[in-house]
């Protein structure tokens, strides 16, 4: 391992390392990081600041293989929360108590594989600001499958969770311009006339002309992980599926199961049906023989929420499948998947689910800033620890809503692509219901939908609700009827307050159903 101590990420202290100091590195800090990537491949390299004591006895557990990159903010983040008016993944707003996924890298303590770093020395070794550095390898890194934390474990003393310092302006842009779509920058530009009362127009300028590096293509060496031909004995999962009305579609479901090279023990099965008066579409569960256990619940409330946390206060395995009726797979699913979330150790990981005729969008694994109720498998660890939240019955953003609960929790959640079912997205039966009232004018209709307003308002912090509100009113404009601007904005103010009013309703609804 290499120390990289540091004053203000500005003037090189000292380098070690494996407690022996190297003094024949000279240059500028982010020269002698590049010399040492170089020199020692196979070394962790940590960076520091010089009055920062970090935790060495928690490394090899925040860093257990080369697809990692880990910081923590001491005092600040490179990259301010004023990138939250152009981004509102769940990546930049960490919650600073846990191990969070994100990109935004801080210069106060963190490290960095020097094999993995070394990937990215052609195309940023001209970068001289170390933050920057950090931040851009991280942001591009993301989507290349490299597995970025704000990781509470790097240091002694740990941070609350509040605003930490504003960076230069104009940094900000050219980061903007260079890892976003330029269109971002204008944006970016509005919120800082309209919030920060700032005319950054040279900011603006300069980072239009920024060599872009947004998809940026890097492929980073596969780490050496221990080779495993089989999964633990007491490895076992359990499945969960909510159904309504879909009784051949939740058959060919569980024949999927019935067929896996690795069973699950439990399926979990939670029917609905409005009717009181009704019976169980679901006669083959007893007339067929399985090899697991099924746990059928035919109940007459219906909504996926409700049903979904039924199924949960059923489950004791060390994983659980979040699945769909109207999905299918071939009999490797759980066994391939199962022995990846071994082999990387991960909390928990999203399938790549297919509707007919789509192909595979993204090649890599990568940290995934979503959840799938349909395609995700979760160690119960987690599970156990949160709920659906009832403010989001039949409507959407339930999943979305609950792998937030996750993250908060230090649930990373890693998209594979290899690990593919499909989802058949059935006509008939399912949960949501979302039709408006048609005799209801346009201009009195919320916007963004309410439960979308509940996410909003529960897991943005204000520069990110401003940040969507502006994005929303933009891309909206061109796909209603009211052309005149003025009066766009007068009917998109009241759209968008009738939703935090309706978005009001359904969290007090929810807590009263709590109760």
């Amino acid at each position: 391992m290499i120390i990289i101590s540091h004053h203000r990420a500005e003037e090189l202290v000292s380098v070690s390392r494996n407690a022996e100091e190297l003094s024949n590195f000279t240059g500028d800090l982010t020269q002698v990081f590049w010399q040492l990537c170089d020199k020692f491949p196979e070394d962790l390299i940590i960076w520091k600041e010089d009055s920062v004591q970090f935790e060495e006895h928690n490394i090899s557990h925040i860093f257990p293989h080369s697809l990692i990159m880990a910081s923590y903010p001491v005092a600040n983040y490179f990259i301010g929360d004023e990138i939250g008016y152009v981004d509102q993944l769940p990546f930049i707003n960490p919650k600073l108590e846990v191990r969070y996924p994100t990109w935004r890298m801080s210069t106060d303590v963190g490290g960095i594989y020097g094999k993995t770093a070394q990937q990215f020395e052609g195309r940023f070794k001209h970068i001289k600001s170390f933050g920057y550095l950090l931040n851009s390898m991280a942001k591009t890194g993301q989507q290349n499958s490299l597995f970025c934390y704000s990781d509470p474990a790097l240091v002694q003393s740990k941070l609350e969770n509040k605003k930490l310092p504003t960076r230069n302006t104009s940094v900000l842009f050219s980061f903007v311009g260079q890892h976003y779509k330029k269109v971002r920058l204008l944006i970016l530009f509005f919120c800082f006339l309209k919030y920060e009362r700032k005319f950054p127009l040279i900011s603006l300028l300069k980072a239009l002309f920024k060599t872009s590096y947004f998809r940026l293509n890097v492929e980073l060496p596969q780490p050496k992980l221990p080779e495993s031909n089989n999964i633990p004995d007491s490895e076992i999962i359990d499945v969960i599926i909510p159904t309504l009305g879909r009784p051949q579609h939740l058959k060919n479901v569980l024949f999927d199961l019935r067929n896996q090279q690795m069973k699950p023990e439990k399926v979990i099965i939670v029917e609905q049906n409005p009717n009181s008066n009704s019976s169980s579409d679901l006669n083959y569960l007893k007339t067929e023989e399985w090899p697991f256990q099924i746990i059928h619940h035919f109940i007459h409330q219906t909504g996926a929420c409700n049903a979904r946390n039924l199924a949960l206060k059923e489950v004791k395995s060390d994983l659980v499948f979040f699945a769909d009726d109207d999905i299918r797979f071939n009999e490797r699913l759980l066994y391939d998947t199962v022995q990846e979330i071994n082999k990387y150790n991960l909390p928990a990981i999203h399938l790549n689910s297919l509707q007919e005729g789509e192909e595979v969008t993204f090649q890599k694994m990568k940290q995934w800033g979503g959840f799938s109720t349909c395609s995700s498998i979760v160690r119960f660890e987690f599970v156990k620890k949160v709920s659906f939240s009832l403010a989001f019955e039949h409507g959407f953003g339930e999943d979305y809503d609950y792998g937030m609960k996750l993250r908060n929790l230090g649930c990373d959640i890693i998209y594979h692509p290899q690990m593919i079912l499909k989802h058949l997205k059935a006509g008939s039966g399912g949960f949501r219901d979302v039709m408006q009232d048609e005799k209801i004018a346009s201009f009195q209709k919320p916007k963004p939908s309410p439960t979308f307003m509940v996410l909003v308002n529960r897991h943005y912090n204000n520069i990110m609700r401003r940040g969507y509100k502006v994005n929303l009113f933009l891309k909206f404009y061109s796909r209603q009827s009211v052309k005149n601007p003025i009066r766009y904005l007068s009917v998109m103010k009241r759209r968008w307050e009738i939703s935090e009013q309706k978005a009001m309703e359904l969290q007090q609804q929810s807590n009263c159903t709590r109760r």
